[in-house]
């Protein structure tokens, strides 16, 4: 077996906006956590404990996002999920009885009815409702590098006041600390969105990497040597990790990426809506409006209508297909690197976490054979963390990375459209105020300590960037837009009533309950 040439760094990035709707005994956009929680998150933390049982070696890097965990650490929302998982149990159990003499279905409907009780399994017996526990032990154990994100995943280069930039950065870091027992060393800037300038806050958090877009580290000054198979450091001596373009596209690409595959599990045929009505209704939303179940029997088939019934082994075997050529093409990627570059290159691989499970159901699997093949079947890559990278390898070229997103062609244009344009003059003035109450007020106490606490709490969840994102794409927006609004207008609310010292305890309650995240936040992080 040859020597080693070089590094995979594989990145997930974990994320979802913070949805908690306390006010309503059920609300169907916290059906995006549940989804993820079953599809995803449960899966992963079930691969990782069986290669740790099993005694293979991995690295993975993985970004759990402020607003991820602190859905994941909501007894609301744990209680909700349960419910919800329950649910969904009971359906399975009716759709083995009901396919019984449909053999096509019937095998599929025991799976699912297997996989969504282990995973209850997994989450209420094993880690007691709280998976970040086994996030926490994975990191514990070596295997994974947890890294943050901005507060609540506010898109840095739009925004124009510098102590909101830092607020964003400072806020996330305490609370990964709050969970992790450490601050963190790595962040995901949201939508990988960098701006010069924003290095210097990391490196006054204490961050030591983040992640750019490729053009990010190839269109800066001077040009990187080793193009974006080495980081590089920043003016500030943050290192800058720059994403492979190769290894994205294989897993990315709607054409030509591995999740297409026609063997693969159809995202978009679900029991919600291909069953009766009056069957699903016990499990749809007190609306009644039909909604994707979680429960699906065909495979992708091709590009037409017609599908045929998924087939999990065949479905398995394309996975460990696609794993192993994938790995092959790293290996072969990474041998000419090194002939070519002198050095050990280090291939980084980021994508969004949801898309193994959720989107692509036989992420996970692919994933694991990745990990199992990656150690047990050759010596040419091994995969890495950013800090252990750093750590062997500390001298870098100094580069100012150029402002990038990974965002669609690269820059803002997703987050500042004409959808969603109109946000930014709310947004700005909302920051300027909040820092002009942080320096008026140093020594609140009491009420006007929650009011303005509250008054943070508000702006940070109106920066979120998944808002200007959904109203761009068009699903939801009519959610994004009332989440918007109703940020906006709890904070203009607040400010007034506490320039005019006229805060009511009872309102402020109920908003301090809907809107309960980061209850240890301080609101002079914005007068730094």
């Amino acid at each position: 077996m040859s020597r080693e040439k070089g590094y995979l760094a594989l990145v997930l990035h974990a994320h979802l906006p913070y949805v908690r709707h306390p006010e309503y005994d059920e609300f169907l956009e916290e059906d995006w956590f549940f989804e993820a929680l079953t599809e995803t998150y449960i899966p992963l933390v079930e691969i990782y404990d069986r290669l740790i049982e099993d005694g293979v070696d991995f690295r993975v890097t993985m970004s759990l996002t402020p607003t991820l965990l602190s859905m994941m650490t909501d007894p609301l929302l744990q209680y909700r999920y349960l419910r919800h998982l329950n649910k969904l149990i009971d359906l399975a159990g009716r759709e083995i009885e009901r396919t019984r003499w449909m053999p096509e279905f019937h095998e599929l409907a025991l799976m699912y009815f297997w996989r969504l009780t282990r995973a209850r399994q997994i989450f209420s017996e094993r880690y007691y409702n709280n998976i970040v526990t086994a996030f926490r032990r994975f990191q514990d154990l070596g295997k994974l590098e947890i890294i943050t994100c901005g507060a609540t995943h506010g898109f840095l280069p739009l925004m124009l006041n510098r102590a909101a930039q830092r607020a964003q950065i400072e806020i996330a870091c305490a609370h990964y600390e709050k969970h992790f027992g450490r601050r963190p060393r790595g962040i995901w800037l949201p939508e990988c969105g960098y701006a010069p300038g924003v290095d210097e806050l990391l490196k006054e958090a204490g961050i030591r990497f983040f992640f750019v877009d490729t053009h990010g580290v190839l269109f800066g000054t001077p040009r990187p040597r080793y193009g974006v198979f080495a980081p590089v450091y920043t003016p500030n001596a943050v290192a800058a990790f720059a994403r492979d373009m190769e290894s994205s596209k294989q897993v990315w690409s709607a054409k030509q990426g591995y999740p297409g595959d026609y063997d693969y599990r159809e995202f978009y045929r679900d029991v919600g809506f291909d069953l009766d009505y009056d069957y699903v209704r016990p499990y749809l939303h007190s609306d009644g409006n039909r909604v994707n179940l979680g429960i699906k029997y065909y495979r992708i088939t091709g590009p037409g209508e017609h599908k045929e019934p998924y087939k999990p082994s065949i479905a398995r075997e394309k996975a460990a297909t696609h794993a192993g050529n994938f790995l092959f093409n790293r290996e072969k990627q990474v041998e000419w690197l090194h002939d070519l570059l002198k050095i050990k290159p280090i291939i980084v691989s980021p994508y969004d976490a949801e898309l193994f499970g959720h989107w692509w159901y036989e992420g996970p699997e692919w994933i694991e054979f990745l990990i199992r093949k990656t150690f047990y079947d050759q010596k040419t890559i091994s995969m890495i963390t950013p800090w252990e990278y750093l750590e062997r390898h500390p001298k870098l070229q100094v580069v100012a990375p150029a402002m990038s997103s990974w965002g669609w062609k690269g820059y803002s244009e997703h987050w500042l459209a004409g959808e969603n344009d109109w946000i930014y003059s709310h947004l700005h003035m909302m920051a300027d105020r909040m820092t002009t109450l942080a320096a008026r007020y140093p020594d609140a106490e009491g009420l006007m300590r929650r009011a303005l606490n509250q008054a943070a709490r508000e702006l940070i969840l109106a920066q979120g960037s998944d808002w200007a994102f959904i109203m761009k794409t068009g699903t939801m927006v009519e959610y994004a837009v009332k989440r918007t609004k109703d940020h906006i207008a709890r904070f203009d609310r607040l400010y007034h009533d506490i320039e005019n010292h006229r805060v009511n305890d009872q309102w402020l309650k109920e908003v301090e309950h809907r809107d309960n995240i980061f209850p240890d936040l301080d609101y002079r992080v914005y007068a730094r």
